[in-house]
């Protein structure tokens, strides 16, 4: 990883806010245009046998399948901001993931998995991983320290998601890394939710952070990227495991989220402040039973997020009160403002139905009431609560 030079040497005492917009670039060295070039190139040419032979993909540019400077300008932005040793970018978050979970575990070996995780890297487990022979337990995501009552003389890794899909809680993230690193294994957190903005995995005891930088990093609901970031105890034996069986996206697509990553302070405080003002205003309704964001003081889990997080995204869960399918797909299907979408981090609003209930077996999820999962975009938050009353007072009628 190279470092920034000129007067973008960056260091401990730099804000989020600054850094975001400083790491991995290198004006000096790229004819002063200020942000890196993109480099479309496969085959790397060494002007002799010995330099040839000297190549290591990791030290320097040496082959288009492990990533060229537009590449590792990204790696570099990405693992200052997270606080780890390196990072390694791939094709999307579940590539990012399941390379690495491939990268780390082996035959006869056993997996922790929080069963609040985001569903591809449930079924990589239950499927892929099942088949390789590596077994999997799915953990209730408020176990906390209790974890080590799980762990067995095979189990290597401890995965980790907080907070977690669909329904939004917390974990003890410092209790459970205690427990996982005194029986001597790995902890990984998915931080796709806070960003390496309001969440710091590595002052956490988390080994390797991993993300969807297709969501809040890219911001614009145009790009597929995944990205783990690593400790150096662990960053060699990832990389080599990961480049085994993916490679590095391609350098458009690295520029794309160079320049997301720019505006990443600004979208992510817009969507924090505007998520809230939603979630206030939504808990004040009849017709919804229950608001699942950490943010709110109300919510089971904000004390774990006050202490473990910087803040907040516009991502949250929403519990209706009683009613029929008809009735909620009458609110959703004639929204305005928010799209129906798998995706969220953009700069869009999105509001979908969800079924946790068929996602859990270690905390099954009561199916009794309708789940919906909101992403608060930039829109004008006051423009957002007027097509959510106007979609009530459909939900209402259809009742």
């Amino acid at each position: 990883m190279r470092q920034a030079h000129g007067p973008y040497r960056t260091d401990a005492r730099m804000k989020d806010a600054t850094l975001v917009t400083v790491a991995g670039r290198d004006p000096e060295h790229q004819h002063g245009a200020v942000n890196p070039p993109v480099y479309h190139a496969s085959t790397i040419l060494f002007p002799t046998v010995a330099a040839l032979e000297a190549a290591r993909p990791r030290h320097g540019v040496t082959y288009g399948r492990y990533g060229t400077p537009t590449t590792f300008a990204l790696e570099e932005a990405i693992a200052k901001l997270e606080g780890g040793h390196r990072s390694i970018v791939l094709g999307s978050g579940k590539t990012a993931i399941t390379s690495m979970l491939l990268a780390l575990l082996r035959t006869g070996d056993h997996l922790l998995m929080v069963d609040t995780v985001y569903a591809p890297t449930r079924h990589f487990c239950t499927g892929t991983l099942a088949r390789f022979g590596i077994e999997t337990t799915f953990y209730d995501p408020l176990l906390g320290g209790g974890i080590a009552d799980l762990i067995r003389p095979n189990t290597r890794l401890v995965f980790t998601e907080s907070p977690g899909s669909l329904t939004f809680e917390m974990q003890d993230t410092p209790a459970i890394a205690w427990a996982a690193h005194a029986k001597g294994c790995l902890v990984v957190m998915d931080n796709t939710w806070a960003s390496p903005l309001y969440c710091k995995p590595f002052q956490l005891g988390v080994d390797i952070s991993v993300q969807a930088v297709t969501k809040y990093i890219g911001g614009h609901s145009d790009l597929m990227m995944g990205v783990a970031t690593c400790t150096e105890a662990a960053y060699d034996r990832v990389w080599r495991g990961m480049l085994e069986v993916a490679a590095a996206p391609a350098p458009d697509d690295c520029y794309l989220a160079l320049r997301g990553l720019r505006t990443l302070s600004a979208r992510l405080e817009r969507h924090q402040r505007s998520a809230v003002e939603v979630a206030e205003w939504l808990a004040s309704r009849p017709e919804v039973g229950r608001v699942l964001y950490p943010a709110l003081p109300s919510d089971p889990g904000h004390a774990i997020w006050k202490r473990d997080f910087l803040g907040a995204s516009g991502l949250f869960g929403i519990v209706l009160s009683p009613c029929t399918k008809q009735a909620a797909a009458a609110m959703l299907d004639h929204l305005e403002l928010f799209g129906m979408g798998w995706s969220w981090g953009g700069y869009e609003s999105l509001l979908i139905p969800t079924h946790p209930e068929t996602c859990r077996t270690a905390t099954p999820w009561s199916a009794d009431a309708i789940t919906l999962r909101i992403h608060v975009g930039l829109e004008d938050p006051g423009d957002l609560i007027r097509d959510l009353e106007a979609g009530f007072a459909r939900l209402r009628a259809a009742a």
